[in-house]
């Protein structure tokens, strides 16, 4: 297209003959273009916002806990209570190979942790080394527990954040400090910063992790675990060895297979599945949404290019006249339909980018809260400014096909 100053000069003029009806389409236009990205970067930051609650959790895990039949069995009525014990770890590694760790845990609410003058309610969590593969652990100081820990039976414990800031209201490495939870002294190992909302047993943050063997002996819990922990090797989904490791469960304590209330399952890849899902139904809504406002704004933007075309006949007539050519038509009303969408649309994306960082910073600033990116990219930004220019080359066709359809003769016969 050939353009030069008179031409940018006669956009200018039109547009402001028109600012009412330029205004009233380009704020379709705006709002369409906000909307998009205001919706593209909220479901971007309330999705990582929620991940946060899953962070460090393992996701394709299942949880098994023991509850009371529903079924009778055997000769045995319904409503029987039954417990795991250390024998179901090795079945369960013997008989399902598919598993990659397979870790017990038992748990003692309500105790109280002292550090000399500072108290803090905590849960005391037995657990394996290898639990840290099922709720992943952020350590701040010091190490998570080890074998070495498990097989000696160590008084050792890693503490979570609120019962280290509860202690510890200073500060500071508290790494090999003894400190008193429930009756018995232990030596910190570790301080776990995890902030997942998402655990298993009580909140990581509230808990302290001492080995396995110790909380058995010092509670007197015998050979009885509360849940078992398990995840499958990589490749294989969790869910199709759920129906196996029932049966052999039900086979050992003597329970229905088909009792799916005798043992709860909580399988975390259908939960982070459902999540996915609602996301993916999000970002096609937000899709959806979108566009389809900002069609609506196009339309509107030809509907008016057709509106000026047919009030301006007699002076498209006598460009005709003077010598424009079908080129020089074309291209004025195809710029001006540009400029409106582009000069809109980059209102709109400052807007939304403005609005955003707004929302980020409310977010974020929350006690604890995890980062969450709610900011578009700057190439998301392009793309979209070339998708107006684009629309606004779509929207200028039909009104700059009837400008050049316009003949001297007519206008003039017109006027």
């Amino acid at each position: 297209m050939r353009l030069d100053i008179d031409t940018y000069r006669e956009i200018a003029d039109s547009l402001v003959r028109n600012k009412s009806r330029s205004l009233l389409t380009g704020f379709g236009v705006f709002w369409g273009i906000f909307m998009l990205l205001f919706l593209m970067g909220g479901g971007q930051g309330l999705k990582q916002v929620i991940s946060s609650n899953f962070e460090g959790f393992a996701t394709n895990t299942a949880i098994m806990l023991p509850d009371r039949t529903t079924k009778p069995w055997k000769g045995m009525k319904e409503g029987r209570r039954w417990t795991m014990t250390y024998t179901d770890v090795e079945r369960m590694k013997r008989m399902v190979p598919e598993l990659d760790v397979v870790t017990p845990i038992t748990s003692q609410w309500g105790q109280e942790a002292v550090n000399g003058t500072n108290t803090v309610n905590a849960n005391v969590k037995g657990v394996y080394a290898d639990y840290r593969f099922i709720e992943e652990p952020r350590i701040k100081y010091g190490r998570y527990l080890n074998e070495s820990d498990i097989a000696q039976e160590r008084k050792v414990c890693v503490i979570g954040k609120r019962i280290y800031t509860s202690l510890f209201p200073s500060g500071g490495d508290p790494c090999g400090t003894m400190i008193k939870v429930g009756p018995v002294y232990y030596q910190i190992i570790g301080v776990d910063f995890s902030s997942g909302n998402i655990s298993i047993n009580g909140s990581a943050d509230e808990s302290v992790a001492v080995p396995l063997p110790v909380v058995q002996k010092i509670y007197h819990e015998g050979n009885n675990i509360e849940l078992l922990c398990v995840t499958a090797q990589s490749g294989i989904r969790i869910s199709s060895l759920e129906d196996r490791m029932r049966q052999i469960m039900a086979r050992e304590h003597n329970f229905d297979p088909t009792d799916k209330e005798a043992m709860f399952v909580l399988n975390t890849e259908q939960l982070f599945a459902i999540i996915d899902n609602l996301f993916t139904g999000l970002s096609f809504l937000i899709w959806l949404v979108g566009l389809g406002t900002i069609l609506a704004g196009i339309i509107g933007v030809s509907n008016i290019m057709m509106v000026t075309v047919k009030e301006r006949t007699t002076e498209i007539g006598i460009r005709r006249a003077i010598g424009a050519t079908p080129r020089d038509i074309l291209s004025q009303i195809i710029m001006e339909s540009i400029s409106l969408t582009l000069v809109a649309g980059s209102f709109g994306i400052v807007f939304a980018v403005l609005l955003l960082s707004l929302l980020e910073t409310i977010v974020n600033g929350r006690p604890d809260a995890m980062p969450a990116d709610f900011q578009v990219s700057f190439w998301t930004a392009v793309i979209s400014a070339l998708l107006l220019t684009v629309l606004g080359v779509i929207a200028g066709l039909a009104p700059a096909s009837r400008a050049m359809a316009i003949k001297p003769v007519d206008a003039m016969r017109d006027e």
